[in-house]
């Protein structure tokens, strides 16, 4: 995947609930980014204005050993905010591993419903670590800015707890300026967590899933009522340029990948848009 100065025009001028595949493509580098220790070479690799304002790191993992991150950077050139998270490496593996201790009974979520208390405080733990504080920090210097939010696997329920978050709180002045990109996003909550959400008429939101992603399908049957909220956009090929997508409007639904009888592969997810997501945000975004 190459990344082009013009992804920052079409990510300043994408048409509200229209998905734009260059700007998930975009948001993929920005994902990935919260991989490495050093956010800002992909930040300075996709934006020509690009700054990484912060980066954060806390324990969150059931072992208490490893680290969940986020990052706050800004585009003056798009005039966007970004928000991105990383989860515990290694997720998928752990998620096959430990079901029962990850997708636990819901718990109240701000926006309505409950939540994977395993979610909810591994997206805590970096939120009140600074994250928090770095994003309203960044709102109240730039009120117009748009509010992009992303992330990978583990970072991408994170990401979806984060754009909930900001929109009930009323960080924004309206909640269109706000963008979710997930990427292989678990179940996050439960159905009335994804009510709570859509209630928040954030436009522009996708979860991306890549073929027979297994992640997306975690937990499996209907465990303990998790679903998914919209929009889920599926790439049921490699994810090169010029691929086809198709887009799956409102909730869970098995148009998209849950029309497939076997979703058990980890490379898919592992690799999005025809790079390893971890191996290309320690690459600096650079292939």
């Amino acid at each position: 995947m190459k990344i082009f100065s013009l992804l920052i025009l079409l990510a300043s001028t994408q048409v509200n609930g229209q998905y734009s595949d260059s700007v998930a493509r975009m948001m993929l580098s920005m994902s990935a980014a919260a991989y490495s220790d050093h956010p800002e070479d992909c930040v300075a690799t996709v934006f020509s204005k690009g700054i990484l304002i912060r980066k954060v790191s806390a324990i969150c993992d059931i072992t208490n050993k490893a680290e969940c991150t986020g990052f706050t950077a800004i585009d003056k050139d798009s005039k966007i905010i970004i928000v991105a998270f990383r989860g515990t490496n290694g997720f998928a593996q752990l998620a096959l591993e430990a079901v029962g201790e990850i997708f636990g009974d819901p718990i109240d979520f701000i926006s309505g419903g409950g939540v994977s208390p395993y979610f909810n405080a591994a997206f805590d733990s970096v939120w009140h670590a600074g994250l928090k504080d770095s994003f309203l920090t960044l709102k109240n210097t730039y009120p117009t800015y748009k509010v992009h939010i992303t992330g990978h696997s583990l970072g991408g329920a994170m990401a979806s707890l984060c754009a909930a978050t900001i929109a009930k709180s009323g960080y924004v002045t309206n909640n269109d300026m706000i963008t979710l990109y997930t990427y292989g996003q678990p179940r996050t909550g439960n159905t009335e967590y994804v009510a709570g959400f859509d209630s928040l008429a954030i436009t522009d939101v996708y979860r991306v899933t890549h073929a027979r992603d297994l992640v997306p399908h975690l937990p499996p049957g209907n465990l303990k009522g998790y679903t998914h909220h919209r929009t889920e956009v599926w790439y049921n090929d490699d994810m090169t340029a010029g691929s086809k997508f198709k887009i799956c409007a409102g909730d869970e639904t098995k148009k998209c990948s849950e029309s497939l009888t076997f979703t058990t592969s980890v490379a898919d997810h592992l690799h999005y848009f025809d790079v390893d997501v971890n191996d290309f945000g320690l690459a600096g975004c650079k292939q």
